[in-house]
């Protein structure tokens, strides 16, 4: 019996220590005051799921994602191909170090609106990210160069983003929510994940969402 408690105890640590399975909304919740560009996972109960970290002064970006604000265990690294470059790919790979797959940024499609797409481990393409109102990102532009008024683009243009596979399904919607200062994040599922894309889905969006944060 001892044994079997081990092995429950055991399989349950597991579970816990990466992506398998979500309660959703999910909601990323940035952190305000600091340097770092950080924030807390957080699914529709309340409980942590990661805590994703930005690193300083790295001419190529690279993120570390936490099992929780402890910081001591770092269930995910995802990191750039290249210096600071709006084309840029971000790889992830789990703490063993296997690669899991990456997102990428292109960028002439992202100029009216945002645009990435998310590949597998044989850098096939399978998901896309696009931002459903692309007039949320002209707006915050225009009315982010008004003085005073500039402050409220946060309460004014909120971009959402979708998720869509390869049959050009919408499986998830990513919306940016009204605050202050731009500091909050909530994932729906809309669809339903391919078995095991879940966990590379999830990094792609957490990913994007550093890179777009600041906007609107």
């Amino acid at each position: 019996m001892d044994e079997l408690n081990e092995v429950s105890t055991s399989n349950t640590t597991a579970a816990k220590s990466s992506f398998t399975d979500f309660n959703y909304p999910i909601t990323f919740v940035f952190k305000i005051g600091a340097l770092a560009n950080d924030f807390t996972a957080k699914d529709a109960s309340g409980n942590t799921i990661a805590y994703v970290k930005q690193k300083m002064f790295k001419l190529k970006e690279a993120i570390n994602v936490f099992s929780n604000e402890s910081k001591t265990d770092v269930l995910y690294t995802i990191a750039a191909d290249r210096i600071i470059d709006f084309n840029a790919s971000y790889t992830f790979k789990n703490k063993s170090g296997i690669e899991l797959g990456k997102v990428g940024r292109k960028g002439r499609k992202s100029l009216l609106k945002a645009h990435y797409e998310i590949f597998d481990t044989n850098n096939n393409l399978d998901y896309t990210i696009t931002e459903e109102n692309p007039w949320a990102k002209v707006g915050d532009a225009l009315l982010g160069e008004v003085p005073i008024l500039g402050m409220f683009t946060g309460y004014l243009f909120n971009p959402k983003y979708i998720v869509k596979d390869g049959n050009d399904e919408i499986i998830a919607r990513l919306s940016k929510e009204a605050s202050f200062f731009g500091r909050r994040f909530k994932l729906d599922e809309v669809g339903k994940f391919k078995s095991g894309d879940g966990e590379r889905i999830m990094l792609a969006l957490m990913m994007m969402s550093l890179l777009e944060r600041r906007r609107g």
